[in-house]
């Protein structure tokens, strides 16, 4: 490793960086994206059954609020239940966003990895370049300075060969993160919407009941 590192001379040293944050950008990111914890399975359906033991107390909503991403977002709305359905969407609509914002961290970065290590890869491939042809006159007389011509091959196709081994699980990885917050994002706004169905259809229900009583 350290003779091909040699090899590819000085341009492969931002290319190891980039590769080093791309590999950390993953695991950091397939770590903090499951599913299961960004949005557990059974909240809502606990939640409603909370809801009809005891009503929304505070100490539910801030138990919410602190379980998973999903639960700030159902938080959010619970705050409003009294309100009207529209200001409650909204208040679930912006807890929501910053919900999205915060599961997209980092995703700009890996992203741009995926695009820029092949152009990284192909300065160096210009600096191998430069280098065959110094290495075709050195002396002025026509001769060729082999290793210096070895050198300079070696560090374009280094640079060119290593810049597309970082863009392509990088812009793999990106993809792949991206469509999982993309589903993940639906998947709670379909929760929160069917919590603000249940609770309105359940006050309809109540107040129809208290008018027919009187």
């Amino acid at each position: 490793m350290l003779e091909i590192i040699r090899g590819a001379g000085w341009p492969i040293y931002p290319l190891l960086l980039a590769s080093v944050v791309a590999l950390a950008l993953i695991i950091e990111r397939g770590i903090s994206l499951r599913r299961n914890a960004i949005v557990p399975p059974g909240l809502l359906d606990k939640l409603l059954v909370d809801l009809r033991k005891g009503g929304a107390s505070e100490e539910l909503v801030a138990r919410l609020q602190a379980h998973s991403p999903l639960g700030r977002v159902l938080a959010a709305g619970l705050r409003n239940m009294r309100a009207t359905r529209e200001v409650m969407k909204e208040s679930i609509e912006e807890a929501g966003r910053a919900v999205a914002h915060e599961l997209e961290r980092y995703l700009t970065t890996l992203g741009t990895i995926a695009t820029v290590a092949p152009l990284m890869g192909l300065f160096g491939t210009v600096v191998g370049m430069i280098e065959i042809f110094a290495a075709a006159d050195p002396g002025g007389g026509g001769g060729t300075d082999p290793q210096q011509l070895a050198h300079g091959i070696s560090i374009a196709l280094y640079n060119t060969g290593f810049g597309l081994l970082i863009a392509i699980p990088a812009l793999i990885a990106y993809r792949h993160f991206r469509a999982l917050v993309d589903s993940i994002v639906v998947d709670m706004e379909q929760q929160a919407v069917r919590m603000v169905e249940v609770l309105h259809s359940e006050r309809r229900g109540a107040s129809s009941s208290s008018g027919a009583g009187k």
